[in-house]
């Protein structure tokens, strides 16, 4: 995350700020001052007046070990949700899905070249990875990932996948730039994403895109399920035509949505 800002309105504090608390990650749950100073580049005065900041917040907590995040952290991404309206909107579909699949459904968005989990109605089931809403993972190697990738133009493809991910997963699919590109063009073709142990081994699913009323792709959702327990045939013939009806339901719904006034009424 960069501290230099564009203009005379950038307020690098802030920027500082949401720094600390980006720096904690997988392996990195509890940092002592020290090594947020380091992992940040911050001064360790300045470091140190910021979780001392947030610990008065509540988004920080300090104990023997040193410092670490609390869940009240996960207001900031609810708010993100929430403003959207998708979780109120998505919710009552993907839990239908569920109950007709006996399978986990998740929502995930484009950020960068990861993608991050935004909703999640899941059934009790071990599963290689764990997910979570927050969680984020390359999204080429997604299913959830790769229908919105192939929604977006050459160039901001290209630029996307420059990114670097901030998943700190390492997938098993590492495609050169044909073999990505036949991949999208599918995806593109058919109106669905397959991954099949290309993420990680043991997991399996398939996506579909979510639009808002000007068609736009604003997220992917998906049914997701474990490869030794699910044959590819019952995730296509009867998991598939499921999730395309529901990802068309929400995707409805979030148009209609969008044409309601809101109107925010004040006391005189």
């Amino acid at each position: 995350m960069s501290r230099e800002g564009t203009g005379p309105d950038f307020i690098e504090a802030l920027a500082r700020g949401l720094e600390v608390i980006a720096a904690f990650g997988p392996g990195r749950p509890t940092m002592s001052l020290t090594e947020v100073a380091t992992a940040t580049g911050l001064a360790r005065p300045t470091a140190r007046r910021i979780l001392l900041t947030l610990t008065e917040l509540g988004y920080v907590r300090s104990g023997e070990r040193g410092f670490a995040l609390t869940p009240r952290v996960l207001e900031l991404g609810v708010a993100y949700v929430r403003s959207m309206g998708l979780w109120d909107v998505a919710r009552p579909h993907m839990e239908r899905l569920v109950a007709r699949t006996d399978e986990s459904c998740s929502i995930a968005q484009l950020d960068g070249s990861d993608i991050v989990y935004v909703a999640r109605v899941a059934v009790p089931k071990i599963v290689s990875l764990a997910v979570q809403i927050g969680t984020r993972f390359p999204a080429l190697q997604t299913s959830l990932g790769k229908v919105q990738l192939a929604a977006l133009p050459t160039g901001e493809l290209d630029r996307v996948l420059a990114e670097p991910s901030r998943s700190g997963l390492v997938p098993r699919w590492q495609p050169d730039r044909a073999e990505r590109d036949a991949e999208l063009r599918e995806v593109r073709a058919r109106g669905w994403a397959l991954t099949d142990e290309q993420l990680t081994r043991g997991i399996r699913s398939v996506a579909a895109p979510l639009r808002d009323g000007a068609g736009g792709v604003i997220a992917g959702i998906n049914v997701n399920t474990h490869a030794a327990e699910t044959p590819l045939e019952r995730l296509l013939e009867h998991h598939l035509p499921l999730l395309l009806q529901t990802a068309g339901d929400i995707s409805a719904d979030f148009a209609r949505l969008e044409t309601v006034p809101h109107v925010t009424v004040t006391a005189s």
